[in-house]
């Protein structure tokens, strides 16, 4: 891994500096072959993995970036041959680990590719996972061995493995040893030592043994450790996905080579993995128990020439439906139904495990088995089988449920406790006190699913005056309260209340109490004349009356205090009170004058006949330039047009308005100008001169050829209109005055359109056609 790194951090400065005329600016853009020419070359670099970080990140590239490029190479990996080599200088104990596929023969080679061309058919039709498969496509593990460990007792020392040999005491002397082909050892001024097959402790104490012979000294000690651990070469073939010949480590383990060939194909075996060794079956591999139990007991070590045999499945089975991990499971023999669920994690909460149905080949065609839950200890499953485990059903086998006028209203079991109506209602701690006894429900379910309903005289089972009702599943028992069974009491107060509408209506209430809770009386209220209307009820619908409301006028205490006669009047249900006001009380209704007057402002109106004139008066008068034609009145926001100027000369003319709640006047200046707006060449805002229209319109350049003339009218600044009128033949235009606007309308030349050539010919050809008859009929008429 250390070795990984620095090829991650290497290409990156490569890519940054020595190649960059060669590479792309993005880790993205990186290719494949241009990865595997850095890592070659960052071997080379002679820089520690710090001095390559900080370089990368001095050219811009970040931590991100050293991430990405160690994704390229973990899938990089994982899909050719491995090479992977680290070596240190800084230890003398430090080891070495070759992991590299050896070339393969032709034949290997194409059985390779015909093994994974039928993996692919299978996988095309195969419904479901086989369990497993997923740990070898996960690119983010890895199963390399730890060359960080001490050496294992049980290690047997072989040709190109290190030994460092240690001598401290009276004398200091440190080697370096690796084992000759031979199997021996060599020691200067001594004879090969011969260790291979042995352990390291057995090689230690044969190579002690030797030294204190040449060094006859006391006092002398010697260390022996594994340096750098040899290569072996192993072969993995039978139905697995990369088979072949691997040089690996030799620590590397069983898993470290399943994992590197990438684990079995769709056939092979994930139970029966053959280790062989000098042509014979050393131990039968079982993956289950790893990847269940994390069982590493066949995760045994590995030996040069060793063979791993991945035989085809002999049985497999699927699992559906309710199920923790719906798969295709590989059963050994004598394995039973229970063992495969627990191959699958047992059952989800929803399983229903009573009967489990199983689908089963013959040599002719399917079949069905059903198997008991008893009997998931003893059944054999064959190879194709497939079981489904239903869900339970949305029903209660022992329920019963109570709701409304009860104190625990829910659902009980039904057992020896609760068998009965009166049992369930004493379980569900009785009726409340509004409850209605004379009529409950019960809704039952039958045996063919309908439902029926059952009446009950509840009063009648709880005095015991009639038999107490057997309840059976599902039964769903009502009790109604008196309130449910009736409209809702209410009484409604309006009039001069300050919050008026509808309120619950309680026994023995009273008119003071409704009052009261309508937030007293409002200001004006009378007191002593207040109108009760009371629905009149007639239970004899034969009966005739002459009025079905009764009306009542009371007096209550002004400031809602009890009084003695208070309960000698009480409200009944649906009462409609309204409280008067008196006539007398009225709110303030204000007015507004603006503009040209000595005292602007709000005036209340202090009489119902007062008027327009009045209100002036109140205002102090006109000021010198107030301009009584341009005075405008504003009723509820509307402007109205007066002519102020007229009403002060005749006040007691009808124009002289009567005042209203928030009326407004404006009484502005003298407005010197005239506005022409419209269909004019020029529109414009000029001065007044005279009454004249047609020397305005002048001003603001004449009629346009869409201008209606005869429709022009003029505005006046009192908000009053004057039109056009014809008088014998000829127009009358209004007369202008200050602040006056003068509108002329427009055509509206969206409906018209100019006539083509062809119906201008069309037209002139028949005026032509008809000035011709014309002419022949008086001819014919003067020659007569």
């Amino acid at each position: 891994m250390r070795s990984f790194y620095t090829f991650v951090l290497s290409i990156i400065l490569l890519s940054a500096g020595t190649v960059h005329s060669q590479v792309p600016g993005k880790v993205e853009q990186l290719s494949d072959a241009q990865i595997q020419e850095f890592i070659q070359k960052s071997q080379a670099s002679g820089l520690s993995e710090a001095q390559i970080e900080q370089l990368a990140l001095q050219r811009g590239y970040t931590q991100q970036d050293v991430i990405k490029m160690r994704d390229r190479i973990a899938k990089l990996k994982a899909g050719q041959t491995k090479t992977s080599s680290s070596q240190s200088a800084e230890t003398e104990t430090s080891r070495k680990q070759t992991e590299a596929v050896a070339e393969k023969a032709p034949t290997v080679v194409a059985k390779q590719q015909s093994t994974s061309k039928t993996e692919a058919e299978d996988n095309t039709t195969q419904t479901k996972e086989v369990f497993g498969s997923s740990f070898f496509r996960n690119a983010t593990l890895s199963f390399e061995p730890n060359l960080r460990i001490a050496t294992p007792k049980n290690y047997s020392l072989g040709p190109e493995d290190e030994l460092n040999v240690e001598i401290f005491g009276s004398s200091v002397q440190s080697y370096k040893l690796k084992v000759s082909p031979e199997g021996s050892i060599r020691i200067e001024n001594s004879g090969p030592i011969l260790v291979n097959g042995l352990t390291i402790e057995e090689a230690k104490a044969k190579i002690a043994s030797r030294l204190r012979q040449l060094y006859s000294m006391p006092g002398i000690g010697i260390n022996v450790t594994l340096g750098n651990v040899r290569s072996i070469k192993v072969t993995i073939t039978g139905e697995v996905v990369r088979p072949g010949s691997y040089t690996i480590s030799s620590l590397a383990t069983v898993f470290n080579a399943i994992y590197q060939s990438g684990g079995p194909t769709a056939n092979g075996s994930f139970r029966l993995i053959q280790l062989r060794r000098n042509n014979k079956l050393i131990r039968t591999i079982d993956l289950y128990d790893f990847l269940l139990k994390g069982d590493e007991k066949d995760n045994v070590g590995l030996r040069d020439q060793d063979v791993l045999v991945f035989p085809d499945y002999q049985a497999r089975v699927e699992l559906n439906g309710e199920i923790r991990r719906p798969l295709i499971f590989e059963i050994k023999e004598g394995e039973t139904l229970k063992d495969v669920f627990q191959f699958a994690g047992g059952f989800t909460d929803q399983a229903y495990t009573a009967t489990i149905t199983v689908r089963r080949n013959t040599s002719k065609e399917l079949k069905i088995l059903n198997i008991q839950q008893d009997f998931f200890g003893s059944f054999i499953p064959q190879n194709g089988d497939r079981f489904t485990v239903g869900t339970i059903l949305d029903r209660y086998e022992n329920r019963v449920q109570i709701a409304g006028a009860v104190f625990r209203p829910g659902e009980y079991a039904l057992d020896e406790s609760i068998g009965t109506l009166k049992q369930l209602i004493q379980k569900a701690e009785g009726v409340r006190g509004d409850a209605f006894l004379d009529r409950i429900f019960i809704r039952r379910e039958k045996e063919n699913l309908d439902v029926e309903n059952i009446s009950v005289d509840l009063g009648k089972v709880l005095r015991g005056e009639i038999e107490d009702v057997k309840l059976q599943r599902q039964d769903f028992v009502t009790i109604k309260s008196i309130e449910e069974l009736r409209e809702k009491y209410t009484v409604s107060i309006g009039g001069a209340v300050s919050n008026g509408g509808n309120f619950e209506y309680t026994e023995n209430m009273t008119l003071s109490d409704l009052v009261t809770l309508a937030g007293g009386f409002a200001e004006g209220a009378v007191s002593s004349r207040i109108e009760v209307s009371r629905r009149i009820k007639q239970e004899d619908t034969t009966a005739k009356s002459k009025a079905n409301v009764q009306v009542f006028t009371l007096s209550i205490d002004k400031d809602l205090k009890i009084t003695s006669q208070e309960k000698a009047f009480t409200l009944q249900p649906y009462d409609v009170i309204y409280v008067r006001t008196d006539p007398a009380y009225e709110a303030q209704k204000l007015v507004e004058i603006v503009g040209e007057v000595n005292y602007p402002g709000n005036y209340a109106i202090e009489r119902k006949d007062e008027r327009l004139v009045d209100l002036i008066k109140r205002a102090g008068g006109l000021k010198d330039k107030a301009f009584l034609k341009a005075a405008r009145f504003y009723r509820q926001g509307e402007l109205v047009a007066v002519d102020l100027e007229r009403i002060m000369k005749n006040p007691g003319s009808k124009d002289n308005l009567r005042l209203e709640d928030k009326d407004r006047l404006l009484i502005p200046q003298k407005d010197e100008l005239v506005r022409i707006a419209g269909g004019v060449l020029n529109p414009a805002t000029v001065n007044y001169q005279d009454n004249s229209l047609e020397k305005y319109i002048a001003q603001a350049g004449g009629f346009t050829d869409q201008a209606i003339r005869k429709k022009v009218y003029v505005t006046y600044a009192n908000g009053r209109t004057n039109t056009t009128k014809q008088v014998l033949g000829f127009k009358s235009y209004p007369k202008i005055e200050p602040g006056a606007t003068i509108n002329v309308p427009i055509e509206d030349t969206t409906i018209q359109r100019r006539m083509e050539p062809a119906e201008r010919i069309a037209v002139f050809s028949l005026i032509g056609s008809l000035l011709i008859a014309t002419g022949s009929v008086l001819a014919s008429v003067l020659r007569n």
